[in-house]
Order: C-alpha cells, then structure tokens, then sequence
C-alpha cells in the first residue's frame, strides 16, 4: 500500500503546470478538463495546522484528468522522468485498462511525460503506449528511451502555456481519422 509522504506528491510541479493549461483552456472556452482526486485515508494530522502528513491511498485511481474538449471525451495521466529512459512500471494496470476501456468508447487517452532533465514534456498516444506494452511482452526490457520517442509529439509551449497539450491532441486525432 503507498503512502502519502512517500509517492503521494511526485508529479506535482507537472500536474501544476497541466491545471493552468486546464484552466486557459476554460476560460477560453477550449474545453473542459480536471484533476481526478485520489481518494486517501489519513493516518497522521498535525493537530496544529491540520495537514495530513501520513495517509494512505483507499483504492486505485483510474487516470489523472479526465474531460472534455470541443465534444471529444479525453482522459490522461502525468508522469515524471528524470532521466532519459522512462520505466513503464511507473503505469499500473489498473490505469491501462481503464485507458483501453475509455478508448473502446471512443474517447481518447494519452499520457503527459516531463522529462524533467531536458525541461520538455512529450503527449504519448495510447497506441505508442500500447506498443511500447507489447514488446514487453516479447521480452523487451519493461521501458522506452527518449530517443525512441517520435519528435512531433513533443508539446511546446505557447501563448503563456507552457504544456500546451491541444495542438497534440488535434495531431494525434487528425492521424486517427486517416
């Protein structure tokens, strides 16, 4: 079971950086995303100020945002990599098939990837998700390097976003339609 101040908080300058593009995106009428809490049990409370300082995850979380944009259902999860070879073990299983499940109802999935070193963010389709799954299966080392990646789905920023994932989103549906 994962605690609170152990995993509970990686991510958090990405996920900060993906809700101002949520909220640009809102305000200008783009669409509409949010963070999907994780639901915790807290086992420590500083009496003091109230902060949980130890809690535990109740159950597994599906994704970490989920919405709409202009009518297309869209969930996506963030994650973080420090070096230049992500592990797919930072994706459960319970997140991939809720992935695939979404997918199968004609939303679209995606992950958000911070390469943390390089300061650049990367929008990986569900199928090069999907791909990168399957050769482990063939007994391809459990992760994917950076120079593996496909160089147009790397997200710029622009207009004061700096994870500014639409253009990709409307990149990886235009591919989908061919």
């Amino acid at each position: 079971m994962a605690t609170w101040n152990s995993r509970g908080l990686r991510g958090s300058t990405l996920e900060e950086l993906i809700n101002y593009a949520n909220e640009t995106y809102r305000d200008k009428g783009l669409g509409l995303v949010q963070k999907i809490p994780t639901p915790i049990t807290p086992v420590k409370v500083d009496k003091e100020n109230g902060n949980i300082s130890l809690a535990y995850f109740e159950k597994d979380s599906t994704v970490d945002y989920i919405g709409v944009v202009q009518g297309i259902p869209v969930c996506f999860d963030a994650k973080e990599c420090a070096t230049d070879t992500f592990s797919l073990r930072n994706i459960h299983e319970h997140q991939i098939k809720f992935m695939e499940d979404f997918e199968k109802q004609q939303g679209i999935s995606f992950l958000v990837i911070m390469f943390s070193m390089r300061n650049e963010f990367y929008y990986m389709r569900f199928s090069e998700l999907k791909g990168y799954l399957d050769r482990v299966k063939e007994g391809h080392v459990k992760n994917f390097k950076y120079e593996e990646l496909d160089k147009d789905y790397f997200i710029p920023s622009e207009a004061g976003v700096i994870v500014h994932y639409l253009r990709k989103l409307t990149k990886d549906l235009e591919e989908r339609r061919k």
